[in-house]
């Protein structure tokens, strides 16, 4: 076994699987491919070793040189060279004579053969035996789909398994000094990211310097710039040569979007980004990214979804610098920083059509349509691209790309109040408030400290949060903007509800209510109403009380005025919310039925759309209600999906709901929905 060799036992397998399809009277021919340094040479030859005997008249083995400097080997040599080892004395000169002689020669033998290296099927299809009994595996960097004409079955090589990587790492250095030295290696292995040539170039590299520490390696390969050379031993093949062998058989146009796609600020690629990189019609970007998955030079991890293997990347990154111009860099992040732009807008325009939102400027305004048509679309998308598009906000800041900055962070929105992504939330408006202000632009710095507020409120930063909302109130009222006053207002109103502090907290909101009645604004109206009846159902609850004339009945009118306010301005969601709390009032004024109709109703509503955050709320709501009115079992359902949904957001109320889970069995236990106040979910909402 090679000393590189290890972990391939499921890769063996399946191509013993493989062989076992083909029917009886077929040739077999398998395509094992993967991109540079993934180990096919050392797999299929592994398993050829393995089948020796299934194959008495022999063995061949061929380097097709794909990726040569020399350029591709002539499939007339390599059938030459075939023939004379089959013990054939005189090859034919004309290539039609010798093709029939090698069809001939081995229309009855048992052979197997290795063609190495392969850059096209056309490459490979000369070669192809004439008996039956043989077999021919073909490994390559491109997948050569061609060849399934001819009945090829294919196996993609993988990665390694970490375990997999060290085990070869301790081939080459000794057990000892892995045991010695156990973090420095796991970290040498993860950052050669699986990719077995990677692995043994480190293993080698280290062995020669016996008594250097491995984390001096780890050092040179977390230098993102340097991590290519430093996976390089003299006299071996390096990676970054691997690499660029590949990357120079591409067309220009391919090549030129390996570059660009590497330069981007994304990890997750699709053919609509792959246009805008490279301003082409989107047929012509999805065709050069199928010739990139062919090379092997980038992955398909889904429909329409691609990334690029770590080290591939910073050898593609390396080539964008060096081949991309400074002024062709600057554009293509920004055409696709206004991509991100448009499409997070439209995105805004369908989850929250009724948001007040600012003007959006563009420097390359996009023509490609959407990825998405509905509201579920959109969430899906703001959501998986997330991390990418928190990249673009964090370069446009970078590149002092003021305008695109703050437009971004307000487009993204939905994302942040429906999804609950805090730490994205307080950074993105951060940057958003700084660019506004660079910008000069006072009504977007007001944007920004408000909706920024309302994330550092419902991050449970209150204090940060008054700040905030002080700071946009003093503006807008310098401003003469009533709108934007009544807002800091509110949300003053929310952060001092939130802080325990419920006089300050009427009074911030009674005078929000005041503000936006006299411009006429009944949306704002009713946000506020639906806080107020908040601290009056938290004063009922507190109270165990839901009599005539109580707090639950005027946190019942509350919700009940915001409700009819927002279904008649078409606002669907803050709706369901004050939907939702009319259902929790109900409850405590003894109408359990009504509680429970519409709190599902609201859940209905949050679960279409995607917030998981209200889903969690309503679901602890009804679970409340349930324990009251002497339901446990219903209560416990309840519960347990409330305790699930708030565990990938609030691991906080998530414990608090396990609690009142743990307390189900003590029916002398009364109920506390709310708990500890630093712990309550929250979502004073936006205007």
């Amino acid at each position: 076994m090679t000393p590189h060799f290890t972990d391939r036992e499921n890769d063996l397998s399946a191509l013993a699987d493989l062989h076992g399809r083909f029917p009886e009277l077929s040739t077999p021919l398998i395509v094992v491919s993967g991109p540079a340094g993934i180990g096919k040479t050392a797999l299929v030859s592994r398993w050829l070793r393995g089948m020796t005997e299934r194959f008495p008249d022999g063995q061949l083995y061929a380097d097709l040189r794909g990726h040569s400097d020399t350029g591709p080997a002539a499939p007339g040599d390599v059938m030459s060279q075939f023939l004379r080892a089959l013990g054939v004395g005189e090859v034919p000169r004309g290539l039609g004579e010798r093709a029939a002689l090698w069809r001939s020669v081995t229309a009855g033998l048992h052979i197997s053969i290795m063609l190495d290296n392969v850059l096209s099927a056309a490459q490979a299809r000369a070669l192809l035996p004439g008996g039956r009994p043989s077999l021919t595996v073909v490994t390559s960097r491109y997948r050569l789909t061609g060849l399934r004409a001819d009945g090829a079955l294919y196996h993609e090589l993988g990665l390694l398994e970490q375990d997999a990587a060290v085990e070869i790492l301790a081939r080459g250095i000794g057990a000892e000094r892995v045991r010695r030295e156990g973090g420095a290696v796991h970290q040498v292995v993860s950052l050669c990211a699986g990719l077995p040539l990677a692995v043994c170039l480190a293993s080698a590299r280290l062995a020669s310097r016996p008594r250097q520490p491995v984390r001096t390696m780890v050092e040179a390969l977390e230098q993102d710039r340097g991590r290519l050379a430093a996976l390089a031993v003299e006299g071996e093949l390096s990676v970054y040569a691997a690499l660029d062998e590949s990357y120079a058989v591409l067309t220009p146009e391919a090549a030129r979007l390996y570059r660009r796609l590497a330069l981007l600020p994304a990890r997750e690629l699709d053919a609509r980004l792959a246009a805008v990189a490279l301003d082409v019609p989107l047929g012509e970007a999805e065709r050069l990214l199928d010739v990139l998955v062919e090379a092997n030079l980038v992955e398909d991890t889904g429909p329409d979804a691609y990334r690029f293997h770590d080290l591939v990347r910073l050898h593609a990154e390396e080539r964008g610098r060096a081949e991309e111009s400074p002024a062709a860099r600057e554009e293509t992040l920004r055409r696709v920083g206004d991509w991100h732009l448009r499409t997070a807008s439209a995105a805004q325009a369908l989850l929250s059509p009724i948001q007040f939102t600012l003007g959006r400027t563009y420097a390359y305004e996009p023509a490609l349509s959407c990825p998405f048509t509905d509201e579920s679309g959109a969430l899906t998308w703001l959501e998986t691209r997330r991390a990418d598009l928190m990249a673009t906000v964090r370069t446009a800041d970078e590149k002092r790309w003021d305008k695109l900055a703050w437009q971004l962070v307000d487009a993204l929105w939905p994302l942040f109040h429906r999804l609950r992504y805090y730490d994205l939330w307080i950074e993105a408006h951060e940057i958003g408030r700084r660019a506004a202000r660079r910008d000069g632009d006072r009504a977007a710095e007001r944007q920004m400290l408000n909706s920024g507020a309302i994330g550092l409120n419902a991050a449970g930063r209150t204090d940060d949060a008054i700040d905030w909302f002080t700071q946009s109130l003093r503006a807008a009222r310098e401003a003469g903007d009533t709108r934007d006053e009544g807002q800091a207002l509110l949300g003053l109103g929310a952060a001092h509800r939130e802080a325990g502090r419920f006089r300050e907290a009427a009074d911030h909101l009674h005078r929000s209510i005041s503000t936006w009645q006299a411009a006429g604004y009944e949306r704002g109206v009713a946000l506020a109403r639906i806080i107020l009846g908040e601290i009056a159902l938290e004063d009922a609850e507190r109270e165990r009380s839901g009599g005539a004339g109580g707090p639950a009945e005027r946190a019942a009118e509350l919700f009940s005025q915001a409700y009819e306010a927002l279904v008649a301005l078409d606002d669907p969601y803050d709706a369901a919310r004050a939907l939702a709390f009319s259902g929790r009032a109900s409850a405590l004024t003894g109408t359990y039925d009504t509680a429970a109709e519409r709190l599902g109703e609201a859940l209905r509503f949050f679960a279409s759309a995607g917030s998981a955050h209200w889903q969690a709320r309503v679901s602890e709501m009804l679970g409340t209600c349930a324990r009251e009115h002497s339901l446990p079992d219903t209560a416990r359902e309840h519960w347990e999906r409330a305790r699930n949904l708030y565990a990938s957001q609030s691991p906080s109320n998530a414990r608090r709901v396990g609690d009142l889970l743990a307390g189900l069995g003590d029916t002398s236990r009364p109920v506390d929905p709310a708990g500890p106040r630093e712990e309550r979910p929250t979502d004073p909402s936006e205007s």
